[in-house]
């Protein structure tokens, strides 16, 4: 060892000790602890960050470094350091479209925490640093690679997904073909968590047989039609004062308006002198007549406002399985759970086994958005499996209005205010 330059042993020892490091966090289940050597590696080689900083430092002996490698050496710390933190702490995130308005709103960049259920850790670990699943300045060009996919482990967070969490996760209905932690981002509300029975009777969501407890700060918005006479409403105080926007009017006429507003809105508008009626539109059928409703079967009437009963699956639960039911769980069973899945004259066979039974593999969560009569969730696309859930949204750090102009493009009262 006396020949070998004091560089490599620096390198040698550092090797060692993370194989032995690697060994002891695993026997001892400390997975948070694997951080350790690369704080190590920046003490020992890179020096980027000041770990005693309060001690006075020694003037340092001029680096024979050239100026390329210091900057090639900060950079590259910059972006694993950068990585680890959106990967394992937190992540920016923002609100594309009005599914959670007016309790989050669209141009809001939320910070969400990955901390809060425990980081993912990546199922496709190859990847273009910093960017989800697209290339910068491409528009489908794959920004991963999968030729290593770990199977899904969750890391000891702070809690459990809790009813009311207002959540990010990867959409399960997407079919391009993209693994789970390179799907679409969506943000929604958990309104119910494993082994919930949740049904909507005329739009007014019921969990586990009870109306829904509604968080503090929860705006839920629906879609109303408002009949008017003379000169109509004035779009100036709706959009004034009652925080309204032209995306929240989907139609207007002369006399006659429809929005999605909330109910503490409506009755403020049903006390304007020339409104005639303000009434809120039951026949969700006319709203999109595109939409498709889970389980997606002829034989289901259910609709936006009336839904279910219908009972979330629980990790360990076991369900009855016939040909009724099948149509809900079938996704959970093929394709969230991987499993091969026959139904023939004979009955159900998975895994090439007859069974009238099935336990389920994971636990499974229902998201809905607040804006109920305009927000894609669970009840077109079902269950969010475990292995979707990416965090939890904690708060607004900007808040951009893009109808807006100058200034009043931010939106002031929103910045660094929690979500609820």
């Amino acid at each position: 060892m006396k020949n070998i330059p004091r560089k490599f042993l620096k390198i040698i020892y550092f090797f060692l000790f993370t194989f032995i490091w690697s060994i002891f966090v695993y026997l001892i289940n400390g997975e948070w602890l694997y951080f350790i050597p690369l704080i190590v590696s920046d003490i020992i080689f890179f020096e980027t960050i000041s770990w005693q900083f309060w001690k006075k430092k020694n003037k340092k002996k001029k680096s024979n470094k050239s100026e390329f490698r210091n900057w090639a050496e900060a950079i590259l710390f910059a972006v694993v350091a950068a990585t680890i933190l959106r990967t394992f702490l937190i992540e920016a995130y923002t609100i594309p479209t009005s599914s959670m308005e007016k309790s989050m709103l669209i141009g809001d960049f939320l910070f969400v925490s990955k901390t809060s259920y425990g980081p993912r850790v990546p199922i496709t670990p190859i990847a273009f640093p910093l960017v989800h699943h697209t290339l910068p300045f491409t528009k489908n060009k794959k920004s991963y690679s999968e030729i290593i996919k770990l199977p899904f482990h969750r890391m000891q967070g702070f809690g459990d997904v809790e009813r009311n969490d207002c959540v990010v996760f990867n959409w399960p209905a997407e079919k391009l073909g993209r693994p789970v932690d390179k799907k679409e981002n969506y943000v929604k509300r958990c309104v119910g968590i494993p082994g919930d029975e949740i049904e909507v009777i005329n739009g007014v969501l019921n969990v586990n047989k009870s109306p829904q407890e509604e968080p503090i700060g929860m705006k839920k918005q629906f879609l109303y039609k408002i009949q008017t006479k003379g000169s109509g409403l004035n779009k100036k105080i709706l959009y004034d004062k009652f925080d309204i926007t032209k995306n929240d009017v989907i139609r207007s006429g002369a006399h006659e308006y429809t929005m999605f507003i909330t109910e503490e809105n409506s009755k403020k508008i049903e006390k304007f002198k020339n409104v005639i009626s303000v009434k809120r539109n039951i026949d969700t059928t006319k709203i999109n007549l595109d939409i498709r409703i889970f389980p997606n079967t002829n034989s289901s009437n259910w609709n936006i406002d009336n839904f279910g009963p219908i009972t979330i699956p629980k990790k360990g639960s076991t369900i009855n399985l016939n040909k009724e039911n099948l149509a809900i769980y079938k996704d959970v069973i093929k394709r969230y759970e991987s499993n091969n899945l026959k139904v023939t004259d004979q009955g159900i066979f998975i895994n090439d086994k007859l069974t009238s039974e099935y336990t389920f593999q994971m636990n499974y969560y229902w998201m809905m958005g607040d804006n109920r009569h305009n927000s894609a969730d669970s009840r077109m696309w079902g269950f969010v499996p475990e292995d979707h859930i990416v965090g939890k949204a904690l708060f607004v750090w900007m808040s951009w209005d893009t109808n807006a102009k100058g200034l009043n493009k931010i939106r002031w009262d929103r910045l660094f205010t929690s979500v609820k």
